[in-house]
C-alpha cells in the first residue's frame, strides 16, 4: 500500500470510527458503511494510481440494486483524478443513498385475474384507475390474464382493493361481480433496470413463450421465473 493510500485510511478511520463503520480488511481495503449499505474497497498495491475495485452488500435491496449502486460508484471512481478517491466515494454513495430513500419507493407488482369476459369494462375501468393512482400499468390477455404494475406501494395496495371491492366484470350468468379470486403473484422494490415508462398498455399473448418474452422485454425476467410454476400449474 503507498504511502498516500495509508494517510487516506488513517484519514478515513478517524472519520468513519464507530464500531463496525470502518474496517481495514487484510491491508488491502476499507469498508465503510452508510444506511443499510456496506461498500468494499478492494486497493490495488499501485493504489491511488488505478481506482479500487468495490464491492456492495446490503440485506434491505436486490441484487440488481445493490448492482446499480456499484456501477454508478465505479463510474464515479473513474471519472475522479488518480489521487487519494476513497472519502469522495463514500460520500458520494451516501448522498445517493440519502436521495434515493428521501423518494418514495416505487415498487412492482404482478397481479393474476380469475377472468375477463366484460372485456372493455374492464379495461376501461384498469385504464382509469391507473391514470388516477398514477400507475404504470401492462394488462396481458391470454390463458393467465396478468397485470404489471409500477409505481407507489399504497397506490399499487389502492389498485388491488378497488379490483376486490369494485364491479369489474360479470360472472357466467352475466350479473355483474368483483375480482375476489384476484392473486398477487409477486410484489417488490422496483430497480432501475425494471422502470419502463409505458402508460397503460393491452397485450395479447397466446403461450408461455410469448409470455415470457413479455418479462424478458421489461428486465422483469426473474421474477417471472418465480412465478413460472404458479402459471403453468
Amino acid at each position: 500500500m503507498s504511502d498516500a493510500a495509508i494517510e487516506e485510511v488513517s484519514v478515513l478511520s478517524s472519520i468513519y470510527c464507530r464500531d463496525g463503520e470502518f474496517q481495514i480488511l487484510n491491508c488491502t481495503g476499507g469498508r465503510g458503511g452508510t444506511l443499510n449499505v456496506s461498500a468494499v474497497f478492494h486497493l490495488h498495491p499501485s493504489y491511488p494510481s488505478c481506482p479500487p475495485h468495490i464491492s456492495i452488500s446490503t440485506t434491505s435491496l436486490s441484487k440488481i440494486q445493490c448492482h446499480n449502486i456499484r456501477q454508478k460508484l465505479m463510474t464515479r471512481a473513474a471519472e475522479l483524478p488518480l489521487e487519494p478517491m476513497l472519502l469522495q466515494l463514500v460520500e458520494y454513495l451516501q448522498v445517493k443513498m440519502y436521495c434515493g430513500h428521501s423518494r418514495n419507493q416505487e415498487w412492482t407488482a404482478v397481479l393474476l385475474l380469475d377472468h375477463i369476459r366484460s372485456r372493455n369494462r374492464y379495461i376501461r375501468l384498469l385504464e382509469r384507475w391507473s391514470q388516477q393512482l398514477q400507475l404504470t400499468c401492462r394488462l396481458l390477455l391470454g390463458p393467465n390474464p396478468l397485470i404489471i404494475l409500477l409505481g407507489e406501494r399504497p397506490n399499487i395496495k389502492e389498485f388491488c382493493h378497488r379490483l376486490r371491492t369494485v364491479k369489474v366484470d360479470v360472472d357466467s350468468s352475466g350479473k355483474k361481480c368483483k375480482e375476489r379470486m384476484m392473486k398477487v403473484l409477486a410484489e417488490t422494490p422496483c430497480s432501475s433496470l425494471c422502470q419502463h415508462r409505458y402508460g397503460f398498455v393491452v397485450k395479447d399473448y397466446k403461450s408461455l413463450s410469448e409470455l415470457t418474452a413479455v418479462f424478458e422485454e421489461l428486465n422483469l425476467a426473474e421474477l417471472y421465473q418465480q412465478m413460472l410454476p404458479t402459471l403453468s400449474g
